[in-house]
């Protein structure tokens, strides 16, 4: 199973951006799919998490500014970020629950590379 991220880039403080996360590989189902940062000299932190049945979890830092939503026929994960801030710059990272096969066995905790979002005052 692989994980592509991608969309992060430069972008002025109260600007947008909009990450990808695609899921490839021997996939049976996705549970939930979420998307952290590392912010320089910072631990990696929870950013927001979606279920399989669109169910929502975001970090209070983010809750207002940030949508994540997810097209479960592409295997996709997206996070729409507005009213960008410097703080929220960071390399982005996303993870997956995945099944690859109909067995509990096959299940496995996965990371796309990280795409860095760089927010300029």
């Amino acid at each position: 199973v692989q994980l592509q991220a991608s969309g992060g880039g430069l972008v002025q403080a109260g600007g947008s951006l909009r990450l990808s996360c695609a899921a490839s590989g021997t996939i049976f189902s996705i549970n939930a799919m979420g998307w952290y940062r590392r912010a320089p000299g910072k631990q990696r932190e929870l950013v927001a998490t979606i279920t399989s049945g669109g169910s929502t979890n975001y970090a209070d830092s983010v809750k207002g500014r940030f949508t994540i939503s997810r097209d479960n026929a592409k295997k996709t994960a997206y996070l729409q970020m507005n009213s960008l801030k410097p703080e929220d710059t960071a390399v982005y990272y996303c993870n997956a629950d995945v099944y690859m096969r109909a067995i509990i066995t096959s299940r496995g905790d996965y990371w796309g590379q990280g795409t860095l979002v760089t927010v300029s005052s």
